[in-house]
């Protein structure tokens, strides 16, 4: 029995955007449903599920905050990845908040589009239960004995900067807000300045040049996303 193709759910209203993409995601074996604003897309994932939605934010009647709000409110694990305008980092942020899995900048190309797809899957697939050893580039973490690598060298961390390595390797590939970091590692919505000495300390004990990092990347505006093992 062969395995059915993954489904993606494409959400705008601009028509132009959503021919191109099922043209395009078709060509990669995507099996691709379309709607033009937020009921149609809640009405679409009633009758038929789909694996991944590709989410506009500026839609008409619904925007798509409401959509992601309403899907995370009723359980819904289901893998989002939101289109957004290149300026609006404030949707982006909100977006993600309210439990986006990603996001893309229009205008965009069709391969920053798959992989983010592909990333947002994997995710939810490895929040199925936690990997006890994470490898990526050089860095190899093995969170049962808690023992870092880079390259043959061991890395000593502190307690918080453990936490914080360990939050970004739980949702490797994913981009976390400012404010998911603080909330999740300190406790509280601290002052955004902490996070920032203690990702600078991060890529000093795990990047080869810390100052055009390779592993903790900076979504502008955004956050933070540590790169996925591939």
């Amino acid at each position: 029995m062969t395995q059915s193709p993954p489904r993606i759910l494409v959400v705008d209203d601009e028509p132009t955007i959503r021919r191109f993409l099922r043209t395009s995601l078709s060509a990669q074996g995507y099996l691709v449903q379309e709607a033009f604003d937020g009921p149609s897309a809640l009405l679409s994932l009633r009758r038929n599920p789909a694996d991944v939605l590709v989410l506009d934010l500026g839609l008409p009647e619904m925007d798509g905050f409401e959509v992601i709000r309403r899907l995370r409110d009723a359980g819904s694990a289901l893998p989002i990845v939101v289109l957004s305008v290149r300026a609006d980092e404030a949707g982006k942020v909100k977006a993600l908040d309210l439990g986006a899995d990603d996001y893309v900048t229009k205008p965009f190309g069709i391969d920053e589009l798959l992989a983010r797809i592909r990333t947002a899957m994997r995710h939810r697939l490895q929040q199925e239960g936690e990997r006890p050893l994470f490898k990526s580039g050089d860095l190899s973490v093995d969170l049962v004995r808690r023992i870092i690598l880079v390259g043959d060298q061991e890395v000593k961390l502190t307690p918080r900067e453990y936490d914080l390595l360990r939050l970004l390797i739980a949702h490797a590939g994913k981009v976390l807000t400012h404010k998911f970091i603080l909330r999740e590692v300190w406790g509280a919505e601290t002052d955004v300045q902490y996070l920032r000495i203690y990702v600078r300390t991060l890529r000093q004990k795990l990047e080869a040049d810390p100052e055009q990092p390779k592993l903790i990347l900076t979504e502008q505006g955004v956050g933070y996303r540590l790169r996925a093992s591939e």
